[in-house]
Order: C-alpha cells, then sequence, then structure tokens
C-alpha cells in the first residue's frame, strides 16, 4: 500500500498542479475576452456613430478581429481544456451561442464576403453585450449592496446614453452636453421631460438609442443583465442571485428566471401588439410618412407607451394635430398601453398564473379528467390590492377630469373626442407624461388633481413612477386601521407585514421632504418662471411623469442639471439610495423599554 502511495502521490500532486494551471490560465482569458467585449463596443459604437469617411471599417476591422480571435480563443480553451466545467455549468444557450460565433469566425476567415462584415460586426456585439452581462453578475458574488448596484447601473447607462447621444451621427445638427445628459436621463429615468425638440433633433439612429434607453430604463439594467447572464450561464452563484431576487422581488429563487422570461416575453409581446394597432390607427393621418417611418413611428410610440416614457418623435408629440383632428383611437392604444406597463409585471405575471390554472381546468373538463386542485389563493393581495386601487384612482380621475375641464381645454370638442381626451388625460398623468393638450390650461382644481395623481404613480415593480399605487394603498389602510382602533392592518383576509407598512410610511415621508427641497432649489435657480410652472416641472421631473408647462428648453443650464438629479432619484428611489450609501445595521439582542411619544 505504500509503494502504490509513494507512486500514486506525486500523480496527484501533479493533476492538481495541472488544475490550477488551467483554471489561471482560464481566469485570465475570461479577463481579456472581457476587455475585448468593451473594446469591441466601443469601437462598433465610434463606427456608428461617426462618418464611414472619418471612420472607416478598414481602420477598426483589424481591432474587431483581434478580439474576435481572443474570444475564439477563450471558447476554444473551454471547450478543449475544461470541457468537463464548461459542460456543467452552461446552458443551451450559451452551446448556441459559442457555435455560432466560431461558425461566423470561420467563415469570415476563410472567405472575404465584402455583405458578411455586417453580420461579423452584429455577431461580435451582440456576443460582447452577453459576455458583459455574464461578468457582470458573475461578480456579485461579494458583498455588494443591491441599492447600491442599482443605482450605479443607471448612472452608468445615463452616462453611456449621453456619449451616445452626442454622436455625431445621432442628431441632425449637434446637441450640447447638458441637452445630451437631460434627454438621456429622462429616457434612461422613463420621464418623458426633454429639453429639445425629439422630432427635430435627432435622427432614425438618435431615436433607435433613445427607444434602447427607455427599454433598458424600463425593464431595469440588472434585470436585463440577469436575464441574459442566467439564460446563457447557470453558475451564478447564490448570493448573486439572492441579490437580483431582491431587486426584482421574486419570491423565491427557483421562480426567479421563470419571472425574468416572463417580464421580458410580456414587454415584447404587448410593444409589439401596441405597435401594430398604432400603426393602423395611424392610417390616413399622416400621408406624408412611408410605411417604413410610419411602422418605426408606431415602434417608438408603443414602445414609449408601455415604458410610460412620454417620448414621441411626431412634432408637437401627442398633441399634433393630425392626431387630435383624427379618429382618436391612437389615444386609446396609446392608453391602454400605458395602463398595461403602469400596473406592475408582479400582476402580469400572476395574471398569467391565473390564465395557465384556467386553461388547465378547462383542459380538464373536456378531456373529462378529474379536475385539478383549486389554487386557495389564485390572485394574490398584491394584485388585489393594487388592481382595486388603480381602478379606483382611474375612475375617480376620469370622472373630475370631464366634470372640470368639459367646458375648460376640451370646449369646441364633440363627445367623442371629450371622452377619449379625458380617457388619455386621465391616465397620462399617472407617469407616462405624454400631452395632447398643455396643462398650463387646466383650472387650477385640476391642476392640483392631476399633480396628486403625478404623485400617487403608477404601480410597483412597473415601468411607472411616483410613490407607487401599493405604498398609497398601504397608507390608506394603515389610516383605517388607526381609525378603526384595529391592532393590525389587514386586506383579503390577510395580515400586511410590519415591513410594508414600515417602508410605505417612510417612501411618504421621504417624498414629500424631497419635493420640498428640489422645489425650493428650484425656485432659487429659475426666478424669472412662473411659480406655478416651477413647481409643476418639479414635480413632474421628481416623480417620473414628463408632463410641462413647456419652460424645459428655457430653463437655464444649473436647473436642468438640478432637475437631471431628481429625475435620476425618482427613478431609483430615494429611499433605495439612502440603504444604498448608509450601512445597514441589526437590531441590537436587548430588549428595550417601550415609551410613548405625544402625537394628535
Amino acid at each position: 500500500m505504500s509503494f502504490l502511495a509513494g507512486i500514486t502521490r506525486p500523480y496527484a500532486r501533479f493533476t492538481r498542479h495541472h488544475a490550477d494551471t488551467l483554471r489561471l490560465i482560464s481566469r485570465i482569458l475570461d479577463w481579456m475576452t472581457l476587455l475585448c467585449s468593451v473594446l469591441a463596443l466601443v469601437l462598433l459604437t465610434l463606427y456608428a456613430g461617426f462618418d464611414h469617411e472619418t471612420i472607416s471599417y478598414r481602420k477598426v476591422g483589424p481591432c474587431l478581429h483581434g478580439c474576435m480571435i481572443v474570444i475564439v480563443v477563450n471558447i476554444l480553451f473551454k471547450l478543449l481544456l475544461r470541457f468537463r466545467d464548461t459542460y456543467r455549468e452552461a446552458k443551451t444557450a450559451k452551446w448556441i451561442a459559442d457555435g455560432l460565433i466560431l461558425a461566423v469566425f470561420a467563415i469570415d476567415l476563410f472567405h472575404n464576403i465584402p455583405w458578411f462584415h455586417r453580420v461579423f460586426a452584429i455577431s461580435i456585439a451582440v456576443y460582447s453585450g452577453v459576455y458583459i452581462c455574464w461578468s457582470l453578475i458573475r461578480s456579485l458574488g461579494r458583498r455588494t449592496n443591491p441599492s447600491l448596484i442599482l443605482s450605479v447601473s443607471f448612472l452608468f447607462v445615463i452616462a453611456l446614453g449621453t456619449v451616445l447621444l452626442m454622436l455625431p451621427k445621432c442628431t441632425v445638427s449637434g446637441i450640447n452636453p447638458v441637452d445630451a445628459l437631460f434627454v438621456s436621463t429622462s429616457a434612461v429615468c422613463i420621464c418623458g421631460l426633454t429639453t429639445v425638440d425629439v422630432s427635430a433633433t435627432f435622427t432614425p439612429l438618435g431615436l433607435s438609442i433613445i427607444a434602447l434607453m427607455m427599454q433598458v430604463g424600463a425593464l431595469g439594467v440588472m434585470t436585463i443583465t440577469s436575464s441574459f447572464a442566467l439564460f446563457f450561464s447557470g453558475n451564478a452563484s447564490i448570493y448573486s442571485q439572492l441579490i437580483v431576487r431582491d431587486m426584482f422581488y421574486s419570491r423565491t429563487i427557483n421562480s426567479l428566471l421563470p419571472t425574468l422570461g416572463y417580464t421580458l416575453v410580456f414587454t415584447l409581446m404587448i410593444e409589439a401588439l401596441g405597435a401594430v394597432a398604432i400603426f393602423f390607427s395611424l392610417q390616413g393621418l399622416l400621408p406624408d410618412y412611408t410605411s417604413m417611418e410610419l411602422w418605426a413611428t408606431s415602434g417608438f410610440h408603443s414602445l414609449s407607451a408601455f415604458c410610460n416614457a412620454g417620448f414621441s418623435n411626431l412634432p408637437d408629440g401627442m398633441a399634433n394635430m393630425a392626431l387630435m383632428k383624427g379618429n382618436q383611437m391612437v389615444y386609446v392604444v396609446v392608453s391602454v398601453l400605458v395602463i398595461a406597463g403602469g400596473i406592475g409585471f408582479p400582476i402580469l405575471v400572476n395574471a398569467k398564473d391565473a390564465v395557465d390554472e384556467h386553461f388547465r381546468r378547462i383542459a380538464a373538463r373536456l378531456r373529462r379528467r378529474p379536475m385539478p386542485p383549486r389554487h386557495p389563493h389564485l390572485y394574490n393581495m398584491n394584485t388585489r390590492v393594487a388592481v382595486t386601487t388603480t381602478a379606483i384612482l382611474f375612475v375617480l380621475t376620469f370622472v373630475l377630469f370631464l366634470l372640470f375641464e368639459w367646458s375648460g381645454v376640451l370646449a369646441g370638442m364633440s363627445p367623442w373626442e371629450k371622452l377619449v381626451q379625458g380617457l388619455f388625460n386621465s391616465t397620462t398623468p399617472r407617469s407616462s407624461g405624454f400631452v395632447s393638450v398643455s396643462p398650463s390650461g387646466f383650472l387650477p382644481v385640476t391642476l392640483l388633481m392631476v399633480m396628486f395623481m403625478m404623485w400617487v404613480g403608477a404601480g410597483s415593480q412597473s415601468t411607472g413612477g411616483g410613490i407607487k399605487v401599493n405604498t398609497f394603498a398601504a397608507a390608506l389602510l394603515h389610516l383605517r386601521c388607526v381609525v378603526g382602533g384595529h391592532k393590525y392592518v389587514t386586506a383579503y383576509n390577510r395580515r400586511i407585514s410590519s415591513a410594508s407598512l414600515s417602508r410605505a410610511q417612510a417612501i411618504i415621508v421621504l417624498s414629500l421632504i424631497s419635493y420640498v427641497i428640489y422645489a425650493g432649489v428650484m425656485l432659487v435657480l429659475a426666478p424669472g418662471f412662473s411659480v406655478r410652472a416651477v413647481l409643476f416641472e418639479t414635480m413632474s421631473a421628481l416623480f417620473s411623469v414628463g408632463s410641462s408647462f413647456g419652460i424645459t428648453e428655457a430653463l437655464p443650464a444649473a436647473a436642468k442639471v438640478v432637475l437631471c438629479t431628481a429625475m435620476f432619484v425618482g427613478r431609483v428611489g430615494l429611499l433605495s439610495l439612502l440603504m444604498g450609501l448608509v450601512k445597514q445595521r441589526t437590531n441590537p439582542p436587548i430588549m428595550l423599554p417601550e415609551d410613548g411619544l405625544v402625537i394628535n
């Protein structure tokens, strides 16, 4: 035995040393691939954003091929020398992606086809983006505050969007840095305020970048990053998955990947259906537009509406006279998209689960099989509270808006047009920012109602802004509990957790404090403007709404920067931002004596 041990011990040491060496080389190749992925995206951005006479493919091509070689070497190294680990860690989508990138590299290497350069560039861009996402989600194994990660990710996308919008091919005649920062912040924070005329300033490339930023801002940077990473590679650490779960409010880790998948599918499907509906509703209203331009306009507005972003690439936006004098169906479609995006992704997923169960029961009845057990709580408490509160607020706003403005801003319209505009203007103030009639023409009581709805906003974990409907409902339920002398806050035979109530209270207090501070700063920086307009503009920015009195473009640069910070705080949430900056501490293991505070 000792003789055999003496022989196998050096082999075991050699095997461990060999494995350690391969692991080190793999780590070096991963870092090189990450750097090359970033470099490839930068080069492709410069190539797309500048005139090809200035930056031609002949200049960026060799660098792109160098980046591709590093990526291919990393793939082959893992397949040939670390196959067991790669097989265990990678998912089917990762195998497909690696196979496609190897095929593209081989075709480009052995066949110099001019039109294939575009396929090569697109392939390396997509693969680089996915690899960066995978690297980011893998790095979350370190003990980093999730709220801080979320805030930093939004700042990164805002900065990137600012740089992209300043590229020569993104604008018709250029844009100054402050305006580029403002538009980028507004798009990522899905606000809709803008200091420039979007339709006249940006080229189709610039509008595409704005659309991409709206999509990223609505879904959340970490949502998209996590989706790519978890779909393509299943080796994310437990801690990183917990971070993503907490940021996405998934109930369990097992439901995280399906929830992310449902969210992306719902978003793309609803936006596609919305684009088709808008396209047919615009038929005959814009005769100067080609079919391709009409499809692009429809897609842009569908995405903007579902994301509650409020951007429009039409002259005068949704107040365009061709739309106002048309059949009004575009306003109905946009309103439906705004409601769908603002209701909240958890509710959409819950609705999908409910529909699945109904179909299972119908299928069992048709096949004459035993009925599956009925789920005792098909619609959870969050869905019931959010939908009920949303419906009440919508109906109340719709009725009051028609009552106040029937002979005001709606004067001169037909009854059908008044009803549609009432629907549209009672939906959009909640967070979408689309404007068909200027808020400056509202009666003071209408303006007060609109600002209140701007403060309440849309549903939690949605594309909308505000303090969120769930927060407002929790505050009302807590108020009912206090007035009624109840010990616990309940809804639909469920007790609302004290953590949810405490968070709702903190959000409401912070929203009021932050609005007072921002409003005061704006009044100091913009003294020559109407107080009513400045207060409205500040609320619109802070609660990610996007409606405006039309003063945004005329504001001084300092005021625009302040509004940028307000939009960022409104999208990320001041509570989440503070939780990311302040070190979290647990309660001490001792119970302090309880005392009363005089409240009346």
